[in-house]
C-alpha cells in the first residue's frame, strides 16, 4: 500500500491552507512564498500547530484570523529564514576594510560621523562581523561610528542583543579575532561577544516593506539574501527606499544571488555584488 505525502504528515494542510498562508505571509511581510517552498511552510508553520496544542492547519489559520494582533509576530517569525554566520560571503568584508572604512575615514572626516545599517540581520552574525572589521581598522575615541541591526524576526534580534552563540557558530572567525572580541563560556559550548563589539551595534525590529522610523543617512547598506524572497515590483521600491537613505557615495552590499540588473538605475555596480550609488 502505497502512503500519501499528506498522510504521512502529522497535520493536514490542504491546497487552500497553503494558499491562504501564502496570501498571509504576502500581506505581512511582502514574502512570496512559491509553490516549490511548500515543504518549508509545512515544517515552519507545524510547530506553531504543534506549540499550540492543535490538530489540523485549518484550525490554526482560523485561530491566526481571530487573533491576528496576538499571533502575527509568531507567524512571521515562523516562517522567515534566519540562515546566516560570521563573515558570510567575506569579499564584503575584505571590502569594507580595505577600501570603504578608509576612504570613509578621509571624507568624513569633518562629521567625524559614519553610520552601517544591516538590514535583515538575523541573529546578529553579519552585524558583529562588520563591528569586528571597524575595530581592526580603528577609528580614534572622538569618532562617531554606529550600526544598526534590523530584521523582522524579534526572537533572532534578542539572540543578537544578547550576543551568546554556540561554540561551532565561531568556528570561522579568525583566532586572533575570536580571542580579542569574544569570551569563552565556562563549559566551552558557546561565546559571548565582548561590549567592545556590542557598543557598536544597536537592534531594532523592522518590516522593511512598513514605514521606516529612519530618518538620517547611512554610508553603508549591507541588504543580503533578503530580497530573494519578494517579486520584483516589491525590489523595486525597496532598493529605491535604500537608494533614498543613501548619500551619492553611499554604497550597498547585496546577496550571492541577488542583482539589481532591470530593478534600479540608482546604483553603479562595483563587481561581487557591490554597488554604489550614482
Amino acid at each position: 500500500m502505497v502512503v500519501s505525502e499528506q498522510e504521512e504528515r502529522e497535520f493536514a494542510m490542504t491546497e487552500d491552507d497553503f494558499r491562504q498562508i501564502s496570501r498571509m505571509a504576502g500581506e505581512l511581510t511582502g514574502i512570496v512564498l512559491a509553490d516549490h517552498k511548500r515543504n518549508m511552510v509545512y515544517s515552519r508553520i507545524a510547530r506553531r500547530v504543534r506549540t499550540l496544542g492543535m490538530s489540523t492547519f485549518r484550525e490554526y489559520l482560523d485561530y491566526l484570523e481571530k487573533h491576528l494582533d496576538d499571533e502575527a509576530t509568531d507567524f512571521i517569525n515562523s516562517l522567515t529564514t534566519n540562515l546566516t554566520s560570521f563573515f558570510r560571503e567575506n569579499h564584503h568584508f575584505e571590502y569594507l576594510r580595505e577600501t570603504l572604512l578608509p576612504q570613509l575615514r578621509f571624507t568624513r572626516k569633518d562629521t567625524k560621523r559614519i553610520r552601517i545599517w544591516s538590514a535583515g540581520s538575523s541573529t546578529g552574525m553579519e552585524a558583529y562581523s562588520i563591528a569586528m572589521v571597524i575595530r581592526q581598522v580603528g577609528f580614534p575615541s572622538d569618532w562617531d561610528v554606529k550600526i544598526l541591526a534590523t530584521d523582522l524576526d524579534s526572537e533572532v534580534l534578542e539572540t543578537g542583543r544578547k550576543g551568546v552563540y554556540p561554540m561551532s557558530s565561531a568556528e570561522g572567525i579568525d583566532p586572533a579575532l575570536l580571542k580579542r572580541f569574544f569570551m569563552l563560556s565556562k563549559d566551552e559550548r558557546s561565546v559571548q561577544v565582548k561590549d567592545e563589539l556590542r557598543n557598536l551595534v544597536h537592534f531594532k525590529r523592522l518590516n522593511l516593506l512598513e514605514s521606516w522610523p529612519i530618518s538620517g543617512m547611512f554610508d553603508i547598506i549591507f541588504c543580503r539574501n533578503v530580497v530573494i524572497y519578494f517579486n520584483k515590483d516589491t525590489q523595486r521600491i525597496l532598493f529605491d527606499r535604500f537608494a533614498d537613505h543613501l548619500p551619492d557615495d553611499g554604497h550597498l552590499m547585496i546577496g550571492h544571488s541577488e542583482n539589481l540588473s532591470g530593478i534600479t538605475t540608482r546604483f553603479q555596480n562595483l563587481g561581487q555584488t557591490i554597488y554604489r550609488k550614482v
